[in-house]
């Protein structure tokens, strides 16, 4: 059984809100400290696929909708 895009986009999202948060947590004195932007930077590639997931399922979605018809 395949996991559908947007499940996946769920996860990724998931995921990058937990790494903003962790990433929040770890600021204490400073947001430039190297763990902070090392969180940061995995939370934004997160998103990114979240995005990139949301898209491909409703192209394929579309893909469907045209082949049906």
């Amino acid at each position: 059984m395949r996991i559908s895009p947007l499940r996946s986009a769920i996860f990724y999202f998931a995921l990058g809100i937990l790494f903003t948060y962790i990433a929040i947590q770890s600021a204490d004195d400073t947001v430039f400290s190297f763990i902070t932007i090392l969180l940061t930077a995995f939370a934004t590639i997160d998103f990114v696929v979240a995005i990139r997931l949301i898209n491909l399922h409703f192209r394929i979605k579309k893909a469907k909708k045209e082949k049906e018809k």
